[in-house]
């Protein structure tokens, strides 16, 4: 279902409320004004990238497993079916305001065939039936406004589900990046022991020549068993991470694992992306409309309770056959609304509240959703940053590792310089690890900071 939207008009909701409080059927929702923008993001160009909801983002990390799963827990995931009931719900609820429908005043239809009789008495048989119709004229829009109001009560359900959606490809990303990141945490720990077993060797080797001190072992040990006791914690939260995606795919969580513990690379951070301009996020981003559709409904809903003050004019008739005696009643019938005036326009004075409710709710989603990409934006590129200093340091650390072990080995180097350049390395490749996974998530969160991807259902339909 589409909305038909009308030109903007320059005016605020309140001047909108007041230029048809006298008007039958209450302010158009279709008319709501929208809020002034500023021209571009803070760190961003004014460069528009146009409708983005339809992107398939995650492709841009050329992770074959990643989209495989994202495009299929698009179809299977709970939050997301339950979003789908949710537009159901509200398709049902814009069926029962079809014109005709919502006009119809009542009819029905009975027949009843009744046999008496007693001690005495003759048997006797009486048929009846009777057909009564009624038809509520939509003198003033009421009617109207309320289909109206489902409609955009049935728009805001579609983009809530593009919000599950978005929440939900944040958290498969960012468990699935995690994954990885924990699985290159347990290579290089492996790689780590492997190195510093090697080092306890020529240490064991030394010391029974006697150029190594007991000490020299017992340091060696425990930095080495240090690095062991790592591998059970990343071994746990690879796990965990695994666990947490095989709820939110909905799948076993077995095969998962089992899929998973054949290893990937981690997350590359692809280029970009475009930002495009603050305005293009009332399309894109699928809580800023839900928002606006959210004013719609107030807004149609202040034209239903206008209408409900008053008059009504209805025309009703009914035929029936009670015993072999036909008789009919056929008229209008117009009812004013009087002995309720004051609950009516307390009525109606709370919709327009509920209705400027709405419209500062829109503006304050619109803010933070600008807040979001800007927040996107740095975060980006001050992680982009670090990660090529993290590599760089992480470069130096193994080079500087490299000339201590081969000076030790030529009895030029302490041990102790050795083991705090071998510290120094692992610390160096983790960390420079961790960076890369944070700045590939945060690629992701800028992308669905956009609004990118949140149309997108999945390899086995949608909504």
């Amino acid at each position: 279902m589409t909305l038909v939207r009308k030109p903007v008009v320059a005016l605020s909701l309140a001047a909108l409320l007041l230029s048809t409080a006298c008007a039958a059927v209450g302010p158009d929702p279709s008319a709501v004004p929208t809020p002034a923008l500023q021209a571009n993001f803070a760190e961003g160009a004014a460069v528009p990238v146009g409708q983005v909801v339809t992107q398939a983002f995650w492709r841009g990390y050329n992770d074959a497993t990643l989209t495989r799963l994202i495009e299929t827990g698009l179809a299977t995931n709970l939050d997301i079916l339950a979003a789908n009931e949710r537009i159901r719900a509200a398709q049902a609820d814009v069926a029962a305001t079809q014109p005709l429908a919502a006009q119809l005043g009542g009819d029905s239809a009975s027949a009843s065939r009744m046999r008496a009789g007693g001690d005495g008495q003759p048997v006797t048989t009486t048929t009846g039936a009777s057909l009564s119709a009624g038809f509520v004229f939509d003198l003033f829009g009421g009617a109207r406004r309320a289909r109206e109001g489902a409609e955009a009560a049935e728009a805001a359900a579609r983009a809530q589900a593009e919000v599950t959606r978005l929440a939900w490809l944040a958290e498969v990303i960012s468990a699935y990046s995690d994954a990885r990141y924990y699985q290159q945490a347990l290579a290089l720990t492996r790689d780590t022991i492997a190195a510093r077993e090697a080092t306890l060797s020529v240490n064991n080797t030394m010391l029974g020549l006697g150029s190594a001190t007991d000490l020299d072992v017992a340091q060696t040990t425990a930095l080495l068993q240090t690095a062991r006791a790592d591998l059970p914690n990343f071994e746990a939260l690879f796990n965990a991470q695994v666990y947490r995606l095989s709820t939110l795919l909905n799948l076993q969580a077995a095969p998962l694992m089992a899929q998973m513990r054949r290893g990937a690379p981690a997350l590359r951070i692809p280029p970009g992306p475009g930002t495009g301009v603050p305005a293009e996020l009332l399309q894109n981003r699928p809580d800023v409309r839900a928002a606006r559709f959210d004013v719609m409904q107030a807004l149609a809903a202040v034209g239903v309770a206008t209408a409900d003050m008053l008059p009504s004019l209805s025309l009703s008739g009914t035929v029936s056959d009670t015993g072999g005696a036909d008789s009919w009643r056929f008229g209008p019938a117009l009812t004013l609304p009087v002995a309720n005036q004051g609950l009516l326009q307390a009525t109606r004075a709370r919709r327009q509240s509920e209705a400027r409710q709405a419209d500062l709710a829109w503006r304050s989603q619109i803010t933070a959703a600008v807040e979001d990409v800007q927040v996107g934006q740095s975060n980006l590129r001050r992680y982009r940053q670090r990660v090529s200093a993290l590599d760089q340091a992480a470069a130096s650390y193994e080079n500087a590792y490299g000339l201590a072990r081969t000076t030790f080995q030529a009895g030029a180097t302490a041990l102790v310089d050795l083991l705090d350049a071998d510290r120094q390395r692992a610390a160096a490749r983790l960390q420079a690890a961790s960076a890369r996974n944070d700045a590939a998530k945060a690629w992701a969160a800028l992308q669905i900071a956009t609004g990118a991807g949140a149309a997108v259902t999945g390899t086995a339909g949608g909504s």
